[in-house]
């Protein structure tokens, strides 16, 4: 699988879509067959759930420390979601992509809008579910929201699904399906490379 992989012109590749469409699983399959991408891992001020590691999820800040990234230029785009502060350490991109290494994040719709503006060159792929109801079973079935927050999510997703004309490609995400969904993510990847005017990406 990775003849494809040129290290001429590497790729910024930004995985976006609702909450709860299944972004991290999506991550994780494609980590599993050891193609080999550097994943950003996102620097946030939420709280750590019990089944993820610092520095590999997400970098869990303060507030505080989180300020002071942010405050010298070290972020590439941030955001405020649900209460809680995101961000994508821009040094870590830079290094990736200057290191020759095609280049994953994996980010809410939001942060990808400014990513969009700060970098147009990057290629954007929007992760969505096949219905409405499919995805709010996907939210239940998580058991980390509150009523409130998980409204919150729901009440945000028809705003998140108009942002797809913006977007370089749509892939939906079927339930038990995901193999799928990560075969044409690589397809979409794939013929990238291929192009005759390839995207260049500049930090």
């Amino acid at each position: 699988m990775s003849e494809y992989m040129g290290q001429e012109n590497p790729l910024l590749i930004i995985i976006s879509g609702p909450s709860g469409v299944g972004k991290d699983a999506v991550i994780d399959e494609l980590k599993q067959r050891k193609i080999p991408f550097h994943f950003v891992v996102t620097a946030t001020t939420r709280s750590k759930r019990p089944d993820e590691v610092h520095g590999k999820d997400y970098w869990f800040y303060t507030p505080e420390e989180f300020y002071q990234l942010l405050k010298s230029g070290e972020l590439l785009e941030n955001a405020v979601v649900y209460n809680n502060s995101y961000g994508v350490p821009k040094h870590d991109v830079r290094d990736s992509l200057n290191r020759g290494e095609d280049t994953i994040l994996r980010i809410d719709v939001q942060g990808a809008a400014h990513i969009k503006r700060e970098v147009p060159n990057a290629l954007f792929i929007f992760l969505a579910p096949p219905t409405f109801e499919a995805l709010i079973n996907r939210l239940g079935n998580r058991n980390t929201e509150t009523p409130e927050s998980l409204n919150r999510r729901l009440n945000t997703y028809q705003v998140e699904m108009k942002a797809i004309p913006t977007f370089d490609y749509v892939v939906i995400n079927y339930e038990s399906r995901l193999a799928e969904t990560v075969d044409k993510i690589i397809a979409i990847i794939t013929a990238e490379k291929l192009r005759t005017h390839p995207r260049r990406v500049k930090l």
